[in-house]
């Protein structure tokens, strides 16, 4: 495609050179990626400067760059035959390029975005199963790994950058589906890596304090949610949980047509009667049109919930209550989404809660499953990330628990121990015990616990790595605590 072609979608100032004589090759954000005739966006990040790098990638003979800082002459430009695109914000135009040279792949699908601080992954991944059983092919981008219909691609963002955003796309189309589901997180939008996407329905499950260490206050982390449903045109949809006393705020400046679920007497899709046990959650769905009874094999009052916006959002395009119905009895285990494992007598549940609301949920839900068994809970908070809500999450766990084990999760470049004394001073009650190995955690925790003992390993859900001081080595929750069921006999 030509380069002239694609900066008819960019918000350009300025371009220095001939862009109508450039076949693009390839385009990158990363200077590690450019070879000869590809454009180079150059992005100011949150560590690095990419226009630090202008000068290496003309030097790998860039046929253009993209940049929003104009620290070079434009003869150096003109003397190595590289265009020069200024524009007013890097990281917008770079996913404006994206979308073009991918030739926007997202207005041939039917794009659903999941966003809210907890159920997105679950309610993405039910969303695709009740496609799949409708026979619609159905791609996936989240946080557990990005789906090309059956092909599974690995992911370390919950939302990637623009331009693999829409590569992933483009191959969803070309293979056949005709949905996507994609988990739309706070961070994406803050910086822009969905812009120019045509989102046909989005859906907001919830929003709790998080992600602090970027957003800085919860007014700017809603603000930073609410940038999805402001952009959408008014044939799109909006499916929002009234429940959540944010939920006006977020919608109400939004052209699209809105529906509302929950349990409040006035949503448009109401939820009644929620029960649950080990074998999984029933409950109600009523609508103008039906009032149905769902079973999902998936256990707790938040799966109610994310079931119920995956039942709205594929009914909405057309899926019959009864194949829903149907699809929901079969839908399998989100890993590492309170994800139950059952050995002799005591049960380990794995999940993914690394916020105060989410663990307080997982811990009541235990409760509720268990009312008569020791509850027992391992967990740690993650380094480089909020610091508040570490004292609020240990209180929780020791007022919710019955022995707590502080562990380390991913502490990235923090001390582990500096991350466990932040929790620890929330705790004021005497039961808990520091193990900061969290194999060891897990080992103490299975094996020291009585008979039908509920162990909660919380906080890393379906990672199969920890993170320590930048490198990333291989360790999993539920593989650690099958090995130690089966030894602590």
């Amino acid at each position: 495609m030509k380069l002239s072609t694609i900066l008819n979608s960019v918000d350009v100032i300025q371009v220095v050179g001939n862009a109508e004589l450039i076949e693009v090759k390839g385009f990158s954000n990363n200077s590690n990626d450019i070879a000869e005739g590809w454009v180079f966006v150059a992005i100011k990040g949150m560590k690095l400067d990419a226009h630090e790098y202008i000068l290496d990638v003309i030097n790998k003979k860039a046929s253009a760059i993209i940049l929003d800082m104009d620290k070079y002459p434009d003869e150096i430009y003109l003397q190595s035959n590289c265009v020069k695109i200024l524009v007013a914000d890097s990281r917008k135009a770079f996913a404006q390029f994206s979308t073009s040279f991918y030739n926007n792949p997202s207005h041939e699908l039917n794009l659903i975005g999941v966003t809210g601080t907890k159920g997105k992954t679950t309610t993405a991944f039910l969303i695709k199963q009740i496609y799949e059983y409708a026979n619609n092919q159905c791609g996936l981008i989240g946080t557990i790994a990005n789906y090309i219909g059956k092909e599974e691609v690995p992911t370390k963002l919950t939302t990637p950058e623009a331009n693999v955003i829409n590569k992933l796309l483009r191959k969803m189309v070309d293979v056949g589906c005709s949905e996507c589901v994609m988990e739309v997180s706070s961070h994406s939008l803050e910086l822009h890596r969905t812009t120019g996407l045509k989102f046909d329905t989005t859906v907001f499950t919830n929003i709790t304090s998080d992600h602090f260490d970027f957003h800085k206050t919860f007014n700017n982390y809603l603000q930073a949610k609410k940038k999805l449903f402001d952009s959408l045109i008014p044939a799109s949809k909006i499916l929002y949980n009234i429940d959540d006393e944010s939920s006006n705020e977020i919608i109400k400046d939004s052209a699209a047509k809105k529906y509302s679920y929950g349990t409040n007497q006035s949503a448009d899709f109401r939820i009644i009667n929620i029960q649950y046990d080990l074998q999984g959650t029933n409950f109600t769905l009523a609508g103008k049109d039906f009032s149905t009874n769902f079973h999902i094999p998936l256990i707790g009052i938040f799966n109610a919930y994310n079931a119920s916006a995956a039942i709205v959002t594929t009914y909405l395009s057309g899926i019959s209550i009864e194949t829903i119905k149907d699809a929901l009895l079969y839908v399998k285990q989100v890993p590492g989404r309170f994800e139950v494992i059952s050995h002799n007598n005591k049960k380990v549940i794995i999940d993914y809660s690394h916020t105060t609301d989410s663990l307080k949920q997982a811990l009541q839900a235990i409760h509720h499953l268990c009312q008569n068994e020791k509850v027992y809970c391992v967990f740690g908070c993650g380094g480089n990330r909020d610091k508040l809500k570490r004292s609020e999450m240990g209180k929780v766990a020791s007022e919710l628990s019955d022995f707590v084990y502080v562990t380390s999760d991913n502490p990235r470049d923090e001390e582990p121990m500096d991350i466990i004394s932040d929790i620890i001073k929330g705790i004021d009650k005497n039961n808990y015990l520091v193990e900061e190995i969290r194999e060891e955690a897990i080992r103490k925790a299975i094996c020291n616990s009585e008979d039908n003992a509920v162990i909660l390993v919380a906080g890393k859900g379906h990672e199969n790595y920890q993170e320590i001081h930048g490198i990333r080595k291989y360790f999993s929750d539920k593989d650690t605590a099958e090995k130690y069921l089966e030894l602590c006999k």
